[in-house]
């Protein structure tokens, strides 16, 4: 198979964990004699201090020719500290879903038994918790009518039937190649747009009669996933919702440095680390890139190389067993490894397999 990658490592640590993850689908394509292509494009902070641009067109045309996305991270301290300024590394990010068409977010929750001891809960409570939070992502109150004076500002949080009903779609079809249980989250005591979410919900659920549906409010639902994580199977909700419930999902595994993702829809897929760019740690060394390599396997199964995925699983496992690890995942005592010592070690792991 021949795959054309685009690589938007964008900000902080992006370019190290991106290395990283080219060099394991690198090591994997040679591996089953695919052949792979990237090509590089900026995107975040560093496009605005190049093109004044977070989301240049000569990047989405890059994106819209491969067939997928590796991306990495942006963010820069400089506008997170500047409330006033008119353009942000992030609006390069929604920009992106939006012109893909990358309506559906795929987030994986998954534990490794090896690092359950690292989650801040009972170790009771995660081990073995394994659900997927599908997030919709071009709608809500990012994409909504916005305004903002000295004295006033509102976001506007608007759907449409059709938008509700394209991603849960995606949250069915994802349950019935799990456990067959669906948790539609939102917030419809309270605000209108989650009423047609549990509507739509309501009238599609007999259409999938294999699969138990039910619904809780956002805050129960945040709740519960620090109770009870392994009641959730697939979870679907709302923008906004999504954001926050995604990254509360990272204390389940005890790193977000351990959670890839996956955005798809109309266009190119996207496949990216939940984490940000963590500015703080550029150019040390120390940031996890296991994150990133699975969201390489995320791209690989994507395009049904289930073999080549499950290869890079395999190795991020053997990693975790044998100590590779960067600093903020490894036991006390353990070897030092920085991020491009680990990736080394993948894929000196990915050859010999």
């Amino acid at each position: 198979m021949e795959l054309k990658i685009a690589v938007l490592a964008g900000d902080g640590i992006g370019p190290e964990i991106s290395a990283v993850g080219v060099d394991v689908m690198s090591a994997v394509c040679e591996k089953f004699g695919h052949k792979v292509s990237y090509e590089y494009a900026i995107c975040g902070a560093h496009a605005i201090d190049e093109v004044g641009d977070p989301f240049p067109e000569d990047t989405f045309k890059k994106c819209m020719a491969a067939d997928a996305v590796l991306f990495s991270a942006v963010g820069d301290p400089k506008f997170d500290n500047n409330p006033s300024a008119k353009v942000r590394p992030e609006q390069g990010l929604l920009a992106m879903r939006k012109k893909l068409g990358l309506f559906a977010n795929i987030r994986p929750v998954q534990t490794f038994d090896c690092l359950v001891h690292k989650s801040p809960l009972k170790d009771e409570l995660v081990k073995g918790a394994d659900f997927i939070c599908i997030r919709e992502l071009t709608g809500g109150m990012y994409f909504g009518e916005k305004y903002q004076d000295d004295e006033k500002a509102y976001d506007t949080n608007a759907y449409t039937r059709p938008e509700i009903e394209r991603i849960l779609k995606v949250a069915y079809d994802y349950a019935r190649k799990r456990n067959k249980h669906v948790t539609v989250v939102d917030k419809a005591n309270v605000l209108a747009s989650s009423r047609l979410w549990r509507k739509v919900a309501q009238e599609m659920a007999p259409n999938y009669p294999d699969v138990t549906t039910d619904f809780m409010y956002v805050d129960n639902a945040a709740m519960r996933m620090i109770q009870e994580p392994k009641f959730f199977d697939v979870m679907v909700t709302e923008n906004t919702f999504g954001d926050i419930l995604t990254d509360e999902g990272s204390c389940i595994t005890g790193s977000m440095g351990l959670l890839p993702s996956a955005s798809t829809g109309e266009h190119t897929p996207v496949f990216e680390p939940i984490h940000g760019s963590w500015p703080q740690a550029k150019g040390l060394n120390i940031a996890n890139p296991l994150a990133q390599v699975l969201s390489v396997a995320m791209l690989f199964e994507y395009f049904d190389l289930k073999k080549e995925g499950e290869l890079i699983r395999k190795a991020v496992d053997a990693s975790l067993d044998q100590n590779v690890r960067t600093p903020e995942i490894q036991i006390a005592g353990g070897a030092k490894y920085g991020t491009k010592e680990v990736g080394a070690w993948l894929v000196d792991w990915i050859k010999k397999a």
